[in-house]
């Protein structure tokens, strides 16, 4: 049997997984597990992972890379499933595998959409994250790079290009002349002509240069969708956090770009009960998911990080914790229920997926007609919601 990846965790881990695929193709007998660490949650799933391929693939080499490769490698190591681990800043590395890879420029499988990295690491330091421990500082890709991966992505059919990276908004800092990523995503539009949508994963608020925002307030070809990296709604957990942005900024920037386009979709990352979070700061957190109209809500329930500042802060409760949780992925629902509702009787295109749904621009779910074919733009005037998902 030939290669088998799995990914677990971001979008960049998604990416990186595709060009493993093309890269490690030549490869016989190969089980590779991109793992993630993220929250401890995210470490049990690798664990279960690594040991769920191990019982479908008893003779294959099974690999490990990814964060939890640099966070837990003692514990990873130690598992008997696993026959070694590779770094993860080495991963796109052929030299690292001791295996056979492909000779030519590795392209991607077909797919509607095309997550293309940009940008790897991160040089901040948010007191609960593990992930520079990870993935080390921020590097960015060229801008010729980048133009080559879309360029990979469009010849085998992607109908849109998602921008990925662990701090997206960092790209270019690094480069010559330090151009931020507003100037990378007008060089990707002007070079594509025919690129119709293009799409950024989560962005850090702080970080959006006056072209970015442009681009997201006034571009057609740029989704009406944007997933801040949001953490909180409270300032002073923010600042314990070491975020670099209060929760008047959030704000702010929400209101600018609504006032420009009005249709823009706000999703964001929101993590309940972090370490000295009171009912109070709780309350705030819930809160801001109203006041922003948050619809895309990706909500994690804190857990401490190894060798982490918020490690050692004062811990709020297990029990509470998940049931902050609960309440503030309910409050997301809400929100997002109505925001689904409004979508009736309004014709979307949607970018049809496998699986017989795609994806509006403002990356509302979609149920297509039966035989779309998977990358076809198709407009829908949905007339109901059913399970989350709109129909016509």
């Amino acid at each position: 049997m030939t290669v088998e990846v799995h990914s677990l965790g971001c979008r960049l881990n998604l990416a990186e997984s595709e060009t493993l695929r093309g890269l490690l193709g030549d490869a016989q007998d190969l089980v590779v597990i991109n793992s993630c660490a993220v929250t401890a949650e995210a470490v049990r799933q690798t664990r279960q992972a690594i040991r769920r391929a191990r019982r479908a693939r008893p003779d294959a080499r099974l690999l490990v890379t990814g964060c939890a490769a640099e966070v837990e490698r003692e514990a990873l190591a130690a598992m008997p499933e696993v026959d070694g681990l590779i770094a993860n800043t080495a991963k796109l590395d052929p030299r690292a595998w001791n295996v056979p890879v492909a000779t030519a420029a590795p392209a991607p499988r077909r797919h509607t959409r095309g997550f293309v990295q940009v940008q790897n690491g991160c040089d901040h330091a948010c007191t609960f994250c593990v992930i520079p421990q990870g993935r080390g500082p921020s590097r960015s890709r060229s801008v010729a790079q980048v133009l080559a991966d879309v360029a990979l992505h469009l010849d085998a059919g992607a109908g849109e290009i998602v921008l990925t990276g662990v701090d997206l908004t960092s790209w270019g800092g690094d480069l010559p002349g330090e151009p931020r990523l507003g100037a990378l995503c007008e060089a990707i539009l002007a070079h594509f002509g025919g690129l119709g949508r293009l799409r950024l994963s989560s962005i850090d608020g702080a970080e959006v240069d006056e072209t970015l925002f442009d681009l997201l307030a006034g571009e057609a070809r740029v989704m009406p969708h944007v997933h801040l990296s949001l953490q909180h709604g409270h300032d002073l957990v923010l600042k314990r956090m070491k975020r670099r942005h209060s929760r008047a900024d959030a704000l702010s920037l929400v209101a600018a770009l609504r006032a420009r386009r009005p249709d823009i979709a706000i999703g964001a990352d929101l993590i309940a009960g972090f370490p000295t979070e009171d009912e109070a700061a709780h309350a705030a957190n819930l809160s801001i998911v109203e006041e922003l109209g948050v619809v895309h809500g990706h909500v994690f329930p804190y857990s401490p990080r190894p060798g982490t500042p918020a490690a050692r802060m004062p811990q709020v409760e297990h029990a509470a914790i998940r049931a902050r949780a609960s309440q503030l992925r309910e409050t997301v629902a809400k929100v997002r229920a109505s925001w689904l509702a409004a979508h009736l009787g309004k014709p979307l295109w949607v970018l049809a997926e496998r699986g017989g749904t795609g994806h509006a621009p403002d990356f509302a779910p979609v149920r297509v007609p039966p035989d779309t074919q998977p990358g076809t733009l198709v407009s829908v005037t949905p007339a109901r919601v059913v399970e989350g998902i709109l129909e016509a």
